[in-house]
């Protein structure tokens, strides 16, 4: 299977399945120097990590990272720094339960990859999803850690900011809040809401769908080109890249469509610094060129297939049937996928950010 790369110069090329021994990644063009401990990684994916909550799968994985290669201890600091060569990430599955899945081995699940999969390689990996499975995004949360090294004086945080039809209250944004509950979410207010409503969906065997907001901060201006590389482009594509994604908005997104051109304009004046904005409708992005400002992103992710209720579909053999679903499932896959939003911010930002030093010098701002 090919496509399992992403990246240009900051490179990421993840391996494994839901249901195999290990999955992990390869990170390849790192700088060299740059302090990394498996430690440094471990706190990204302990904020991924399934069955934390009653609203996430109950499988049970520490998602324990092993440095396999690419770092050693300074000879005169003895601090492991990274060494300029591949980056080697493991992480080992120790909670599978493959036989959940015999029931379906020949039924293809509607919203599921089954179907495309095997349209595609003649055969599918019926086990969890096998590479389609969201357990693959851990290894994008372990990248993700060491791209934020790279990229150190920016930063990358996410909130989740809707579930089903329920939206946060703006006005009540405090990002200190995200930690105190098990939504990723901003709003104390909208958080109780948020387990209620969710709660109800659980014990119904069902599922919902979520927005997710990832906010970049620091980022400087520049990185970015005007037309096959633009920043905003590549942000979008790697949050598409996400299982369960089905829309990205970058800034203010399908909501400037409503604007007049004197309502969407980010005016300028002369600050201290330099120029400023006074809004930010474009989310950071100008012209695919980043423009100092906080980088906005949010995307859409849709209700996790995998439920109780019986759907209709139709076997490998051709006959028409029913499936439900048994297994261990998130009633909300978005509330997961706020780290792994980050992290494929901060692996686009560090990619860019070497592009831009590697074109100009390391001109920006």
């Amino acid at each position: 299977m090919s496509f399992n790369t992403f990246g240009h110069l900051f490179r990421v090329t993840t391996f494994g399945e839901s249901h195999g021994v290990a999955i992990g990644c390869v990170v390849d063009g790192c700088p060299p120097l740059i302090p990394l401990t498996e430690a440094d990684i471990q706190g990204d994916l302990d904020r991924r990590r399934p069955g934390q909550s009653r609203f996430t799968t109950q499988r049970q994985e520490a998602d324990q990272v092993k440095i396999l290669s690419g770092v050693m201890a300074h000879p005169q600091t003895g601090e492991q720094v990274t060494t300029g060569t591949p980056i080697a990430l493991q992480i080992e599955n120790t909670d599978q339960r493959s036989k959940d899945y015999s029931d379906i081995q020949n039924k293809y699940r509607p919203g599921h990859a089954d179907f495309t999969y095997e349209a595609k390689y003649g055969i599918r990996d019926y086990r969890g999803g096998g590479r389609s499975s969201a357990r693959e995004t851990a290894s994008r949360v372990a990248a993700g850690a060491v791209a934020r090294k790279v990229i150190a004086g920016m930063t990358v945080r996410g909130a989740l900011v809707q579930i089903g039809p329920h939206k946060i209250d703006r006005a009540k944004w405090d990002w200190d809040e995200i930690g105190n509950n098990p939504f990723f979410c901003p709003d104390k207010d909208a958080a109780a809401l948020f387990a209620d409503y969710l709660d109800g969906i659980r014990k119904a065997g069902s599922s919902i769908g979520a927005v997710i907001e990832i906010v970049a901060e620091g980022v400087p201006a520049g990185l970015g080109a005007p037309i096959y590389a633009k920043l905003d482009a590549d942000i979008a594509a790697a949050l598409m890249s996400i299982n369960a994604v089905k829309g990205v908005e970058i800034g203010d997104g399908f909501a400037s469509a409503e604007l007049t051109g004197e309502q969407n304009a980010d005016e300028m004046r002369m600050g201290n610094h330099g120029p400023q904005f006074l809004s930010n409708h474009a989310g950071g992005v100008l012209g695919g060129i980043s423009s100092g400002q906080p980088v906005v992103a949010r995307f859409a992710v849709k209700p996790t297939s995998s439920i109780l209720t019986p759907r209709r579909t139709v076997d490998r053999a051709g006959a028409d049937t029913e499936i439900l679903t048994k297994g261990r499932h998130d009633p909300c896959v978005g509330i997961r996928a706020v780290p792994v939003g980050e992290a494929m911010v901060a692996c686009v930002l560090a990619d860019h950010l070497l592009r831009q030093r590697g074109q100009v010098g390391g001109r920006v701002g």
